[in-house]
């Protein structure tokens, strides 16, 4: 292990051309998911089928879409079985196709389904398989972001095109909302994506090298020995209590919907660009962090990332016209992808090895249950405390958001270099 002092350092020549083939891999997958999640492409489309079709309210939406986080919170158990269990000889490229195949099956039914009961089984479906890949991909994310030193690469790679994915989702799902019925914008959406997953597929396939492992006695004691490792170390601990902190804040993404929709009377095509802008400044987060960023300490950017989420939400006191909505949006995006490098990249750092997909699930499964309970809290408050006025919600999300300043040295980063392997205890 490097000193803590010591400069990032590039791959070697001979792993330059894996190094290459894994950032292809994971703008694949991570396209994939920017299409496939239930906040991708169908997103729009399925708020307003809600909406319209059924006259549902902002909180009989968000609480039937609280059983999609399901799958994402019980990561940990995709990561703990490969690591345990090799499926065909490989701890992550089986179940990876096979977790593809499903989620392609899963939005084909959805696409020919009307009824919200039947339509929330096939978006299930459909997490529960996204959730897979995702935990699966994050495994091949620690193991090699911690052998070239270069995990928060990674993760910017990722989420750099996640959000490009997302850029079209956006665009193409207010295109579809306002030309296409509700349940026609509804059904396309979900043929569009069901075709998605088979990038993954080919990219795990043919971009990943993983050495065939077998379910023998030696490899799994080494794996309990991993695990018993990531369970016991106290840092662990306290990282995902601040995970959790930091992504639990009362969300207002669908009072927010409502709120354009309703109150500013935007288009949903208008709608749909506003969200295309947020991920242009996902995107220009991930540019900024490439370039000016990398090489922080991790304490550094966490400060940095908790700073400008603050101000960026506060920006949205100043949503009143079309203007105002493109600036807030992308900088809200800025912040959303600097926070993200600066929390997942820690995730990765202290993952242990042949644990891997357990612990780094387990950290990032807190992040999802805690986005989860914000956003009910948010919904709540938007319509049982603060009569449907945003700007107190807004308020209150800013702050909750601020508040994780002082759990920061908690952590005891010191000078750890970001997306640098931490010390082995």
């Amino acid at each position: 292990m490097r000193d803590e002092g010591e400069p990032q350092v590039a791959p070697i020549a001979s792993d330059t051309h894996q190094f290459s083939r894994l950032m292809v891999f994971f703008a694949l997958v991570y396209i994939v998911e920017g299409l496939g999640q239930t906040g991708g492409l169908i997103s729009q489309p399925l708020n307003y089928f809600l909406k319209e079709r059924y006259g549902w309210s902002p909180v009989e939406v968000t609480a039937y879409l609280t059983v999609l986080n399901f799958p994402w919170v019980i990561k940990p158990v995709y990561g703990i079985v490969s690591d345990f269990i090799p499926l065909f000889g490989y701890r992550r490229k089986a179940y990876l196709v096979i977790a593809n195949a499903g989620a392609a099956a899963a939005y084909f039914w959805v696409a020919s389904s009307t009824a919200p009961g039947e339509i929330l089984l096939g978006l299930l479906l459909t997490a529960y398989a996204m959730a897979a890949s995702s935990t699966l991909s994050g495994a091949v994310l620690v193991e090699n972001g911690q052998r070239f030193g270069a995990s928060d690469t990674f993760v910017n790679q990722e989420w750099l095109w996640f959000n490009v994915a997302a850029i079209a989702s956006a665009l193409l799902g207010g295109l579809l909302v306002e030309h296409l019925s509700a349940a026609g914008a509804l059904h396309t959406a979900a043929l569009i994506v069901g075709v998605a997953p088979f990038l993954a597929v080919f990219g795990t396939l043919f971009l990943i090298s993983e050495e065939r492992s077998r379910a023998d006695l030696a490899q799994l004691k080494a794996t309990f020995r991993g695990l018993l490792t990531s369970l016991r170390r106290r840092e662990l601990w306290l990282i995902g209590g601040f995970l959790f902190l930091y992504y639990f804040n009362p969300g207002f993404g669908t009072p927010l919907y409502y709120y354009m929709t309703d109150e500013l009377r935007f288009s949903q095509q208008f709608i749909g660009l506003l969200g295309a802008v947020s991920s242009a400044g996902w995107v220009a987060g991930a540019l900024i962090y490439r370039w000016a960023l990398r090489g922080m300490t991790s304490r550094a950017l966490l400060y940095l990332s908790i700073i400008y989420g603050t101000v960026a939400t506060l920006l949205f006191l100043l949503l009143a016209d079309p203007i105002a909505a493109v600036i807030v949006n992308f900088a809200a995006g800025v912040a959303g992808m600097i926070s993200m490098v600066a929390t997942l990249t820690l995730a990765a750092d202290f993952a242990p090895q042949r644990a891997e997909g357990f612990t780094y699930a387990a950290l990032l499964s807190l992040t999802n249950l805690a986005m989860s309970l914000g956003d009910n809290v948010g919904s709540l408050l938007f319509e049982h405390v603060f009569g449907n006025r945003l700007a107190p919600l807004i308020i209150v999300s800013a702050a909750a958001t601020a508040v994780i300043v002082i759990f920061v040295p908690l952590l005891r980063l010191g000078g750890k270099r970001h997306g640098k392997a931490a010390a082995r205890a």
